[in-house]
């Protein structure tokens, strides 16, 4: 098995427990609405956000994406740090055995904050990832991020 890691840091003009709150702790009431072409629902199938619960991430249907399942690693709400583990579907392909996601949401400039991410990948075999595939998985996140981060800016209240 191979481990590749990467980091990430995001800048927004959204305060930093404003994004934990809508994109860690409520992100699976938050992502359908905001996103209703994609996500059909986000749903606990074992405990209730807490470190070691299983979430399921549905996709709507015709758009060929198979549903996700994450394992809820560490939830930090005083430091604004989450980590979870990707251990089925979409975004594993048949190369990897896991992925595990760590954010940190931290004051930035302005009132704004810092998304630090790192992305540790653990390839089945001598698979090696090309920085392609990176690059598209990044850029999903990413489009989530956004979509919440432009709601946040539009509703100054939700979240405070």
């Amino acid at each position: 098995m191979g481990v590749f890691a990467f980091s990430d840091e995001f800048t927004s003009p959204v305060p930093p427990a404003r994004l934990f709150k809508a994109l860690i702790l409520d992100f699976g009431n938050l992502l359908p609405k905001l996103l209703p072409q994609l996500i059909k629902s986000v749903d606990f199938t074992q405990g209730n956000g807490e470190a070691g619960s299983i979430r399921q991430i549905s996709f709507q249907d015709g758009i060929g994406l198979k549903p996700v399942t994450n394992r809820v690693e560490a939830v930090d709400p005083e430091n604004l740090s989450y980590s979870y583990s990707l251990i089925e579907g979409e975004g594993l392909l048949d190369k990897m055995e896991t992925i595990v996601h760590e954010v940190q949401f931290v004051p930035g400039p302005d009132g704004g904050s810092i998304n630090k991410m790192k992305s540790t990948y653990h390839t089945k075999g001598d698979i090696v990832l090309t920085e392609e595939e990176v690059k598209e998985g990044k850029e999903k996140a990413l489009g989530m991020y956004k979509a919440v981060e432009a709601y946040l800016l539009q509703n100054p209240e939700a979240y405070a």
